[in-house]
């Protein structure tokens, strides 16, 4: 019987093999990729441009004026952007399937809360791209009206996420009722529209102006660095010379070790994996999709290699952006 230590240099040597063919491999694909560029060919169906041009585009976000989401629109895009805004983040979707916009700001996550589930379903089911993200402060204030005071108060609007976000300044008023609104700056404009004393809203301290509301408490966030993520999306798969992040999703088969073996190709690679989630997939009980953010560019080898070893052992692999 061969000994112990006799095996562990059998898997040594072997691992040294796998990993010389991994970079040849690798070595490889970055000549197929450069040669693609030369060519100008696509890579994975996405074109590689030095820059985007917003300067004729429209952009939609969900909400009304004030929201965080149009904060993060003028962040992006700059103030001279032509823009709209819809009820919903389907909507939102939607404007850019039916050419009615061309990019769309959503939020895909909280650093508080977590994930903006809804949106990451919404990535899956339309065929967009993400090609850039927003990161914004979340400073959260209850607005009133003018004559109002903090006593006054009896209910509270806001988005459910960021009443969960300012749980802890809420547990302490146990008599307000707390209601949930589509976004923070509807909730501050349904609070001017009731035109009540006793009606407050949580949104951002730019929605006060608008609304011509009084800032009856500042920073009620339960973390005072809270902010949130936006994503920018748009109905063509580009992605910039210097991106350095690719997010995509996939299904996996239903058996054990499905999920280990599909990011050990990540691993093989060298690839940083900065975020997983899961969401249930319909209809198929306990079965879920993944999505997964990586550092890298698809003119990377090294994601090239990955891209290709994760097709065959995949369900459904998409490319939601690199950027």
């Amino acid at each position: 019987m061969r000994g112990l230590q006799e095996i562990r240099t059998d898997i040594s040597a072997l691992d040294a093999q796998i990993a010389e063919l991994y970079q040849r491999r690798m070595k490889l694909t970055e000549e197929e990729v450069g040669l693609k560029l030369l060519e100008g060919r696509k890579i994975f169906d996405f074109l590689q441009v030095d820059a985007f041009d917003f300067s004729s585009g429209r952009v939609v976000f969900q909400g009304v004026n004030g929201a965080y989401s149009q904060q993060a629109l003028l962040e992006f895009f700059g103030r001279d952007t032509e823009s709209c805004h819809v009820e919903s983040w389907r909507d939102a979707m939607e404007a850019i399937a039916g050419r009615e916009a061309d990019y769309a700001v959503l939020p895909i996550e909280n650093s508080s809360t977590g994930i903006v589930s809804e949106n990451f379903d919404l990535l899956a089911e339309y065929d967009n791209c993400i090609i850039g993200e927003q990161i914004i402060r979340a400073n959260h204030c209850l607005l009133g009206l003018k004559e109002a005071e903090l006593s006054d108060i009896t209910d509270v609007y806001s988005h459910p996420q960021a009443l969960m976000q300012c749980s802890k300044y809420l547990e302490a008023h146990m008599g307000w009722e707390k209601h949930s609104t589509e976004n923070t700056a509807v909730s501050a404009k349904k609070v001017k529209e009731e035109n009540r004393k006793d009606r407050a809203a949580i949104a951002g301290k730019i929605t006060a102006d608008i609304y011509g509301l009084k800032v009856l408490a500042e920073g009620i966030q339960n973390n005072t660095s809270n902010s949130t993520r936006f994503i920018i999306v748009t109905g063509q798969k580009m992605f910039r010379r210097e991106a350095k992040k690719l997010s995509i999703c996939f299904e996996i088969p239903h058996v054990s070790g499905s999920l280990y073996h599909t990011l050990s190709h990540l691993i093989y690679n060298n690839l940083n994996m900065n975020k997983i989630e899961s969401r249930p997939i319909q209809g198929r009980t306990w079965e879920y999709r993944f999505f997964v953010d990586v550092e890298g560019n698809l003119t990377d080898g090294a994601v090239q290699n990955a891209l290709q070893a994760l097709q065959d052992v995949t369900v459904n692999l998409r490319i939601l952006g690199n950027y």
